[in-house]
């Protein structure tokens, strides 16, 4: 923490003001958060992943771990109960947590496990977006329309469009059938037009046919790499540009 700009005072450089107010509520608290946890992660081997930031790896020999950091919420995996049990009581000590148990619920992707497998689903996020626009009793349906962003008039509510759009976005985690669709649809937020919304609708009544659906995490022992590409040659009706895209799965 430091002084604000214009609030500064020069014999008492070291100083900040005690503000009567949650920690949540400033600019500099979620920065100061994250630095005070990695840096401490950091003291006990942990170290960042080069893909993302916010999680953490420790390897030790045999022993392997992972940390997930989203603000306060951590989601901790370890390669064994004794190897969790200490990462737990040496972060216990550092600062103030509970132990919730298994993983069932983070960041509205519910976590069902088995003997076997993880199932993650996000049914009910996914109702509450059809709730949104009144839509919980559609009839399901796919389209392959393609969408331009000269066609037809400009949609009245560009906020509703702009919302929705960005709540498919998050659908797609456990939804990635829905990603390239949700993808062509986020193109126009901009400028969405009557057409857009219309196709906005036709994925969400895809939503609604597949709701419970999700993605099942199953142990493998295969190490390999399959790839998939595709290309729509000339799809785009506005500029005739072709559409390439591909996937990749481990396995």
């Amino acid at each position: 923490m430091y002084q604000p700009y214009g609030y500064r005072d020069n014999n008492k450089p070291d100083h900040v003001c005690l503000l009567q107010r949650s920690l949540y509520g400033l600019k500099q608290a979620p920065r100061v958060w994250y630095q005070r946890f990695a840096s401490f992660a950091s003291t006990i081997d942990f170290h960042h992943s080069r893909s993302d930031h916010s999680l953490f790896v420790y390897h030790h020999r045999n022993e392997t771990a992972y940390i997930l950091l989203y603000v306060d919420d951590i989601i901790l995996v370890t390669s064994s109960v004794t190897l969790r049990s200490t990462l737990m009581s040496l972060f216990a000590k550092e600062f103030a947590m509970k132990d919730l148990g298994s993983l069932s619920y983070f960041l509205g992707i519910s976590v069902t496990r088995t003997d076997t497998e993880l199932f993650l689903s996000q049914e009910t996020y996914a109702e509450d977006i059809l709730n949104r626009v009144g839509m919980t009793n559609c009839s399901p349906v796919d389209t392959n329309g393609k969408l331009s962003s000269t066609n037809g008039p400009s949609y009245s509510n560009a906020t509703e469009f702009r919302s929705l759009a960005g709540a498919l976005q998050y659908l797609t985690f456990t939804c990635p059938d829905i990603s390239y669709v949700v993808q062509q649809i986020c193109l126009h937020m901009h400028d969405p037009k009557e057409f857009h919304m219309q196709a906005l609708r036709r994925i969400l009544k895809y939503v609604r046919g597949t709701v419970a659906h999700g993605l099942h995490l199953t142990k493998s022992s295969l190490s390999s790499l399959v790839s998939y590409t595709d290309a729509d040659w000339g799809g785009c009706p506005d500029t005739r540009r072709s559409t390439s895209s591909y996937c990749v799965f481990g396995r």
